[in-house]
């Protein structure tokens, strides 16, 4: 029986800011419905956003955190797995974590573990961002809070860390799942077969230290010149295929031949295997 197809736009989610103007011209297509997919992040316990840290909610802004916190705030509550995992396919788990992650769509960048943590105006303020503060996450907290959300698989959130897994916490607390590092394919042309849709592409910094993760979107995705799609939170400044440069924060980019995702790239992590039940 052929699973009905779903296009999940851009609108898909995130926080209404100025930057949402910005309208992409890609789109990503599951081969689940929507209600399979993610109908327990549209309602009940996982859907609530307030749940998503280590603490309740009611402490997220208690100024005795500060100092423990800085501007980073709470961090990431290891979730159980949704239930039927054991009886889903591969696919439907890959998939899964874009349609989560997709959920982020038009959150900032921020030095954040929890993308809804949204630091009270008296807290401190991270040096280095660039952005107004508000709600946003950084890219390894990023996947790290995806991978969770989706599936109950905590990877390591700081950005060596997870660029070095060998394992991962999950899926639910209590259990590890092997990660597997998959070496980058000799062409640029290579990736679309060699990378699976939900794979961790690590790059490098100028200076040769992984410095960025994003998740692989890989055949689902869709853009009006053909090229393979990544999702991601970083700063501004990729150009879409029409040539508007996209926001910074999470969204959907396109992984181009002259861009550093690709002349950069490191290496790929792959926690999802081919034979994963």
């Amino acid at each position: 029986m052929m699973l009905r197809t779903l296009v999940f736009l851009l609108a898909f989610g995130g926080v209404l800011r100025a930057q949402d103007a910005y309208k992409s011209p890609y789109t990503v297509k599951f081969s689940f419905p929507e209600e399979e997919l993610i109908g327990d992040l549209l309602k009940g316990p996982r859907s609530d956003w307030k749940d998503h840290a280590t603490v309740p909610f009611r402490e997220w802004g208690n100024p005795a955190n500060q100092k423990r916190w800085g501007y980073w705030g709470p961090s990431i509550k290891h979730l159980g797995p949704p239930a039927g995992l054991a009886r889903k396919s591969p696919q439907w788990s890959r998939e899964r974590v874009i349609a989560t992650a997709m959920r982020y769509i038009g959150y900032s960048y921020q030095h954040h573990h929890v993308p809804d943590w949204e630091p009270p105006a008296d807290w401190p303020r991270d040096p280095e961002q660039k952005t107004p503060v508000g709600k946003g996450v950084d890219c390894s907290n990023f996947t790290g809070f995806a991978y969770n959300l989706a599936l109950g698989i905590l990877p390591s959130t700081g950005i060596r860390q997870q660029s070095e897994m060998t394992e991962a916490e999950g899926p639910g607390p209590g259990r590890r799942v092997p990660v597997k590092r998959v070496e980058l394919p000799k062409r640029y042309e290579d990736f679309p077969n060699d990378l699976q849709t939900g794979d961790l592409l690590f790059v490098k910094s100028t200076k040769g230290n992984v410095s960025h993760v994003v998740l692989w979107v890989g055949q689902i995705g869709e853009s009006p010149d053909g090229l393979p799609l990544i999702l991601d939170s970083t700063g501004t400044g990729a150009k879409d295929s029409n040539g508007v440069t996209i926001p910074d924060g999470v969204h959907l980019r396109p992984f181009k031949r002259s861009v550093w995702y690709f002349t950069q790239a490191s290496h790929v992590l792959r926690i999802i295997p081919e034979d994963a039940r």
